[in-house]
């Protein structure tokens, strides 16, 4: 079963059939509540792949939930979300017991509105379960909310308007998330400023051994890993910690070790290009002038 291949769900109605809900109201939109779900069955994938975008809040849930290499265990009120072609997986063969609400968007429905692009720039969709958004019994009612009135919209006679007013509300969905994410960088400032120490401290590591020479310049990836967390949370979380992204904090601690070899070494501009990571000098010396407005040869020249 571990290595079974993820189930791919192509349509709302097909992930309706597949979870023993009734027959959506709406092909393309669909809000349920998670008491409706009845149980997993030992022989059902556990593995998704959904082909549309999933907003859930889930509360008290009895199953664990993998979302790419991270568990999670759902005991209080959190909001989870999931792009298009993302795999999630759920563990667990007994009566489930959540709670919570679950919207489901098809980008069909998005085509045309600026929100089919506007909605891939919210990086909390690229976000791990363990970096879920974790709500407070006000924010919790408010999200859930707006899912009924998404869903009373579609319930009742659609008419030319309905889309606009579906579109407004996953929208209004979509910005009080980016607040209330925004509200929990401020609140975890002592877990966010661990992850920002270990970061420092990682770039440190990482320059002051041979893993720049063999490996090259660290990714965004590479460090993300490291740090146990997705891409996009770090990145977020920086830019609201520093307002620098990681590449930014990467390439300042580059420019730094450039700068130290440049001013107590009499390494060519070629051999320090060459132990920073980088292929060509020409890419070395082009990052160096962008970050400080001066060529590494002329910053080399102001010591002497």
């Amino acid at each position: 079963m571990a290595n079974q291949q993820p189930h791919r769900v192509k349509s709302i109605s097909e992930f309706h059939e597949f979870r023993d809900l009734p027959k959506p109201e709406h092909p393309l939109v669909s809000v349920y509540n998670f008491e409706d779900l009845k149980y997993l069955n030992k022989e059902e994938p556990k593995s998704l792949i959904l082909d549309f975008y999933s907003i859930a809040l889930k509360r008290n849930a009895n199953a664990k939930m993998r979302y790419g290499q991270q568990e999670y265990d759902f005991k209080e009120g959190v909001l989870l979300f999931i792009a298009p072609s993302q795999v999630f997986s759920i563990e667990g063969n007994s009566e489930l017991q959540h709670t919570g609400y679950s919207l489901l968007i098809h980008p069909d429905f998005l085509w045309n509105t600026p929100l089919a692009q506007k909605i891939k720039q919210y990086e909390y969709f690229g976000y791990a379960v363990h970096e879920a958004l974790h709500l407070s019994d006000k924010e919790e009612k408010m999200i859930i909310d707006i899912m009924k009135n998404i869903q009373q919209e579609y319930q009742s006679n659609i008419d030319k308007f309905s889309q606009d007013v579906i579109i407004a509300q996953i929208e209004l969905l979509l910005t009080y998330s980016e607040r209330f994410y925004n509200r929990q960088f401020i609140t975890r400032k002592i877990n966010n400023h661990e992850i920002l120490a270990r970061l420092e401290k990682l770039l440190e590591e990482y320059f002051n051994n041979d893993s720049i020479i063999k490996k090259g310049i660290p990714t965004v990836q590479y460090i993300a890993e490291n740090l146990n967390v997705s891409p996009n949370y770090l990145s977020g979380l920086l830019k609201h910690l520093t307002g620098q992204s990681t590449q930014q904090h990467i390439h300042n601690k580059l420019i730094e070790k450039a700068k130290e070899k440049l001013s107590t070494t009499n390494l060519s501009v070629s051999e320090i290009a060459f132990e920073l990571g980088f292929e060509h000098q020409q890419s070395f010396s082009k990052l160096f002038k962008t970050k400080t407005n001066v060529s590494p040869l002329e910053f080399r020249q102001s010591f002497n």
